[in-house]
């Protein structure tokens, strides 16, 4: 449905930037509420003169008062070192946060989806990770405060839909990459590619051994849009990731190859207390329910990484 007014928390971040330019493009009018904290404005410069978008800084912490028909709640750090940063606001974010978005959502009568993680299965026995596996997630370790934080958020989705009727979409995203990552949010995609441009040595942590799997951006904003699509009575919790996957030795090694000129070298640190050893989805849902794939191979989605940073880090 083109025309409808958008709200995307988050919306200056790596993912929102994305997705409010492929809305704003698909004809909507889209408010993007940000903290700013690991979001920036360079993400959404393109988009600050155009009459269908409003940027507006926010911290979904404080509630919100407008009138939209949709809401996609992005809002919350990702990566370890920003969210581990301040840890209690964190989880307010994603507790304190999220209750406010549904209450936003109930109050205009708006169909709203969460963001979550693949981070909600932590550490898992089962491989790959289907929708109905509940996880193994230490709740009191130093990621804790991302995991259980989205943990409690689907929870709370879940009791709203329940108790209040309200039209409810929850996705878990896996490892996810591309263009306006921040240089230093310590993500591994972004660690390599900028380690390896400013000739550092490309820091491997454990043996290298352990695996994720990873999805260009475009395709995820692809299967959020259609997630949001989706018929009423399908809210999900739904995986949204690439099923191929890739050892971190792997990785660090493809990224060399397509920076031909650095002389960066594969160095080894200790693996980060309650780091998944390995991290796959299982996407039979999202092909059943939503008809969606992703269509972008990692060396592709790579190379359009590489040429971002090569273009931001001068």
């Amino acid at each position: 449905m083109s025309g409808s007014k958008i709200l995307v928390t988050g919306g200056a971040g790596f993912i929102g930037s994305h997705l409010c330019r492929r809305l704003v493009a698909d004809g909507h009018d889209v408010l993007c509420a940000d903290s700013l904290f690991t979001g920036t404005k360079d993400n959404i410069a393109d988009l600050m003169g155009n009459k269908n978008f409003e940027f507006l800084r926010h911290d979904i912490v404080t509630p919100l008062c407008v009138e939209v028909d949709q809401i996609y709640n992005l809002a919350c750090p990702a990566s370890p070192i920003h969210y581990q940063f301040n840890p209690v606001h964190t989880t307010k974010t994603s507790v304190n946060g999220t209750i406010n978005m549904l209450g936003l959502a109930r109050r205009t009568k708006a169909r709203i989806l969460q963001a979550s993680t693949s981070e909600v299965y932590g550490d898992p026995e089962i491989h790959p990770q289907p929708e109905s596996y509940w996880g193994r997630v230490n709740p009191v370790g130093p990621r804790a405060c991302y995991d259980e934080g989205k943990r409690c958020a689907e929870t709370l989705f879940f009791d709203y839909h329940r108790q209040h009727k309200l039209q409810i979409k929850v996705v878990r995203i896996f490892n996810t990459y591309g263009p306006n990552m921040h240089p230093n949010d310590g993500r591994v995609v972004s660690n390599f590619i900028v380690q390896a441009l400013q000739g550092q040595d490309l820091t491997i942590y454990g043996d290298g051994s352990q695996t994720r799997s990873f999805q260009y951006v475009d395709d995820l904003v692809a299967g959020l849009l259609a997630m949001m699509a989706s018929p009423a009575e399908f809210t999900g919790p739904v995986n949204i990731g690439n099923p191929d996957e890739f050892t971190m030795k792997q990785l660090a090694e493809k990224v060399l190859t397509l920076i031909p000129e650095s002389k960066s070298k594969l160095v080894y640190r200790p693996l980060p207390q309650d780091d998944p050893k390995q991290r796959q989805p299982d996407i039979r849902l999202a092909k059943e329910k939503l008809n969606w794939a992703p269509k972008i191979k990692l060396e592709e989605g790579l190379r359009k990484t590489v040429d971002y940073f090569r273009r931001t880090l001068k």
